[in-house]
C-alpha cells in the first residue's frame, strides 16, 4: 500500500468515523486510528487501531474471513454495589447497560459492513488498577467484557486483563493480530487524568435504550 504523507490524502475511513484521529506510523508503514475513552473504530482497510488503557477495557473484534474488524475503549459507570452484588447481564443494571451500549455499537458496525456473527472472534485488554487510591472499576470492566462475549457466543482468542499496569494496544482489524505493550511506569498523569475525566462524565449519564443487533 502506498502511504500518503498528508492526512487529506489518507484512504477514506468508513462512514461515521471521520472524527477519529488518524496518523501515519512510519515504523509500521501503516495509517493508525487512535481512539480515546468512549470511542470505537471499525475498518476494512489495511490500517491499525491504537489506544492506551488504564482501568478501561478494549475489545478487539474481527471477522476472520471477511476482512473487517474494530476496537472500542470503554468504562462501566460507577456503582455503589460491590462487584459480587452486580447482576451482570441484567438489562436493568446501570453498570451493565453502558458496557452493553459500547459492545453492541462495535458489533453492529462490523456486521453492518459485511461481517458475519458466526465468524466473529475477540481479544480483550485492560482493566488495570493503575492507582492505589482508585476504585477497582477495572475489575468490573474485566468481568463485564468476559461475560458479555460469552453471552453473545463470541470466542475470546486472547486476553490480558487486570493487574496493576497500563497497556498500549495496537490492533490490525483485517488479520486480527494485536500487539500489546505493558507500560511499567507512567511518566505523567495524562492517562490517569483522561480516565478520571471520562469516568466523571459517564457517572450520571443517562443510558439510551437497548440496541437491536443485526443477524
Amino acid at each position: 500500500m502506498l502511504l500518503a504523507n498528508r492526512k487529506k490524502d489518507f484512504p477514506p475511513c468508513l462512514r461515521g468515523f471521520e472524527h477519529v484521529n488518524r496518523y501515519l506510523d512510519r515504523q509500521n508503514k501503516k495509517i493508525v486510528a487512535k481512539i480515546l475513552p468512549g470511542e470505537f473504530y471499525v475498518s476494512r482497510s489495511e490500517e491499525l487501531i491504537a489506544t492506551t488503557l488504564g482501568s478501561c477495557v478494549s475489545a478487539c473484534i474481527w471477522d476472520e474471513y471477511s476482512s473487517i474488524g474494530g476496537m472500542n475503549h470503554f468504562m462501566l459507570p460507577l456503582t455503589d454495589k460491590e462487584s459480587h452484588e452486580v447482576t451482570w447481564g441484567n438489562d436493568q443494571s446501570d453498570a451493565t447497560r453502558f458496557g452493553n451500549y459500547a459492545m453492541e455499537h462495535l458489533i453492529n458496525e462490523i456486521l453492518a459492513n459485511g461481517g458475519l456473527r458466526k465468524n466473529l472472534r475477540a481479544k480483550v485488554f485492560g482493566g488495570g488498577k493503575i492507582m492505589e487510591n482508585m476504585s477497582d472499576v477495572g475489575h468490573k470492566n474485566c468481568q463485564f467484557v468476559i461475560d458479555y462475549l460469552a453471552t453473545e457466543n463470541v470466542p475470546i482468542i486472547a486476553h490480558d486483563l487486570g493487574s496493576t499496569y497500563p497497556r498500549k494496544i495496537m490492533f490490525d482489524p483485517i488479520s486480527g493480530k494485536a500487539h500489546m505493550k505493558r507500560l511499567q511506569s507512567m511518566h505523567n498523569n495524562t492517562l490517569v487524568d483522561r480516565e478520571a475525566s471520562y469516568q466523571k462524565s459517564i457517572a450520571n449519564k443517562p443510558v439510551e435504550g437497548d440496541i437491536e443487533l443485526f443477524d
